[in-house]
């Protein structure tokens, strides 16, 4: 297991992973970033292998996390397209994991969007098992805060149970990131040891939990006004360690289950980011490209984080 973080790929940020001691990264693969599936050449793609193998960097997984059951059909139509793309791409870079979201329809409920999203993830596992490819579904609600629209319906453990049951392909697995799971009510270390055989990819993002500001808003959180940052207005994502998670017990369940993927950081600290940072923010990929290369989240993270991982080697010292 190695530690890592979800950035777009450049040879800097390659440079200033290996010099602060990361050995994985889940490469952003939006479209407009540096590993666009529509556009990466052959040469770019032996490029961005050369420069991380020789930095003993593995790519852990790429990312793309789109609505793939938007209620406008050319929108959900182009999601779908390109992560087929994305798929094409993991197996000509030899990645194992594709880290996305299910999706969910507005104004429909989890179990109305279960048949189109077994019917879609189907075809996908289909393509993924012949590529090789495994797809990790992030279990991020993406809830909107004043309407309570959820844009992706994999964010509770009956839910992922459901899902399984209705793509029972062996091509489809969690991208686990238990940020997401405190503010819901979700035991986190009870989930992996239920769904450890189906982690892929794990996500290293912490939260912070303000009970004095939840016990004004309640849980929908803030009613009026912008929010601030990426939270609901009484929790907000933290750097792993400056939140709520045990970051020890999570690392040991993994090991426990047997997890054998690494724990990449994906940044989206507001603290840390600072509000300048913040407002440049304008969509999905943009959290990615700006937060994935600011270094005091990530570093901070690191720190944390290290000393908690284990050997990537199970051989025993030599006497």
């Amino acid at each position: 297991m190695r530690l890592g973080f979800y950035t777009n790929y450049t040879p800097e940020i390659a440079r200033f992973a290996q010099e602060t001691g990361f050995g994985s990264m889940e490469l952003s693969v939006w479209p407009g970033s540096s590993l666009d599936a529509d556009l990466s050449s052959d040469e770019d793609i032996h490029q961005i292998r050369k420069d991380l193998d020789a930095r003993d960097i593995e790519i852990s997984a790429l990312g793309y996390y789109p609505n793939y059951l938007a209620a406008e059909r050319d929108e959900a139509g182009e999601c779908q397209r390109y992560f087929r793309k994305v798929l094409e791409l993991a197996e000509r870079m030899e990645v194992p994991v594709v880290g996305t979201h299910a999706g969910q329809t507005p104004g429909m409920s989890v179990e109305d969007c279960l048949p189109r999203f077994a019917d879609l993830f189907t075809n996908f596992c289909i393509d993924a098992e012949a590529r090789g490819v495994r797809i990790g579904i992030e279990n991020c609600p993406m809830v909107e805060h004043k309407t309570g629209f959820r844009g992706n319906l994999a964010y509770s453990p009956e839910i992922w149970e459901a899902m399984f049951d209705a793509v029972p392909s062996p091509a489809l697995g969690l991208e686990l990131d238990p940020s997401h799971l405190p503010f819901l009510g979700i035991d986190c270390i009870a989930a992996i040891r239920e769904f450890g055989d189906r982690i892929v990819h794990v996500h290293a993002k912490d939260i912070d939990i303000d009970e004095r500001k939840r016990g004004r808003m309640g849980f929908y959180g803030r009613s009026f006004g912008e929010l601030d940052g990426l939270g609901n207005g009484w929790w907000r994502f933290r750097a792993p360690g400056w939140g709520v998670i045990d970051w020890k017990a999570v690392i040991s369940a993994l090991m426990e289950v047997g997890y054998e993927g690494n724990l990449d950081i994906e940044h989206e600290d507001e603290v840390f980011a600072g509000s300048a940072l913040l407002s440049r923010i304008d969509s999905e990929a943009s959290i990615v490209e700006l937060l994935g290369k600011e270094p005091n989240a990530l570093v901070l993270g690191y720190r944390h984080l290290a000393p908690l991982m284990p050997l990537d080697s199970q051989q025993l010292l030599p006497h």
